[in-house]
């Protein structure tokens, strides 16, 4: 009975000893005596106990590696300190294992060495200006290095670029002095922009009150020539009626000279400083006294 027991615990030890779970996104690298027998993937696996043996259990997910800050001095001799972050993940286990006795050792050691042999080759304002090409050579450096270890580097950051203090210090007046020349250049852009417009809209307004100046006289001018135009064809018509009525009356000579004396008058009574007195009146003028003679000698003799 008890050998049943003894043999019965040592079949369960053995039993457990030999089904192995393997969780989702993990591989296990089983060696066999001493040298590498097979890859289990997730599942259900078996192997034999004292003889088979679990080196090592390999994550298939991405994973990520925290470079520590590094000191890097720039090609202008500016030491400054640089912190990365590693993103990749294992594709073939068995060479992670075999081929390299720290992966993450080696993928941490050849970061720093390639950062410092790129920042190295630049200035320092490149430095801030250019990461995404810093992170692209870093990565595509870190991935041709790191494949014969069956390492794939899917992404490489930097996280932070820590400059000394005293060039922090020059950087932050610099930055200063640049954004104050801006505010200079945009508020002199702005005085002149408003100026020219100013100007322009005096131009304008200048040109419009001319152009209505203009207009008033041209329509002031258009007005009073109706004026004398109507005046003048009124008159005509009253001269017209006046002959009209003259030439029907068949008059003499001495009424035609009295007529003109009154036109005469009238002009005579007229806004001009100037009068012209036509040749044919002067006949009429030379006649007045005989005509007062005349007069004045039939009042004598009633």
């Amino acid at each position: 009975m008890i050998i049943l027991i003894i043999l019965l615990v040592i079949f369960l030890i053995i039993a457990i000893k030999s089904i192995k779970i393997v969780k989702q996104s993990e591989v296990y690298i089983i060696e066999r005596l001493g040298k590498f027998h097979k890859i289990a993937d997730a599942g259900l696996t078996f192997i034999i106990p004292f003889i088979d043996h679990i080196r090592s259990v390999v994550s298939l997910k991405q994973q990520t590696m925290d470079i520590p800050p590094q000191g890097v001095i720039t090609k202008d001799n500016v030491t400054i300190t640089i912190d990365t972050v590693v993103f990749y993940r294992i594709t073939d286990p068995a060479r992670a294992v075999y081929e390299i006795q720290s992966l993450k050792k080696g993928i941490e050691y050849l970061a720093i060495t390639t950062i410092r042999d790129i920042v190295g080759k630049i200035d320092l304002d490149q430095t801030f200006s250019s990461r995404d090409a810093i992170n692209d050579e870093l990565r595509s450096i870190l991935d041709e290095a790191t494949d014969q270890w069956g390492c794939k580097i899917d992404r490489v950051e930097i996280q932070d670029i820590t400059p000394p203090a005293d060039i922090r210090d020059a950087m932050e007046k610099q930055m200063n002095a640049e954004r104050t020349k801006r505010a200079l250049i945009l508020q002199a852009e702005g005085e002149r922009q408003s100026a020219i417009t100013l100007a322009e809209g005096k131009k304008a307004a200048s040109i419009l009150e001319a152009e209505a100046d203009r207009e008033a006289k041209i329509r002031r001018a258009t007005g009073e020539a109706e004026a004398i135009k109507m005046v003048a064809d009124a008159k005509s018509k009253e001269i017209k009626m006046v002959y009209d009525a003259i030439m029907k009356a068949n008059p003499d000579d001495k009424l035609v000279q009295l007529k003109s004396l009154e036109a005469l008058k009238e002009v005579a009574n007229g806004d001009a400083n100037k009068v012209f007195i036509p040749f044919e009146a002067t006949s009429a003028l030379s006649s007045i006294g005989a005509i007062k003679e005349i007069i004045s000698n039939k009042q004598d003799d009633k």
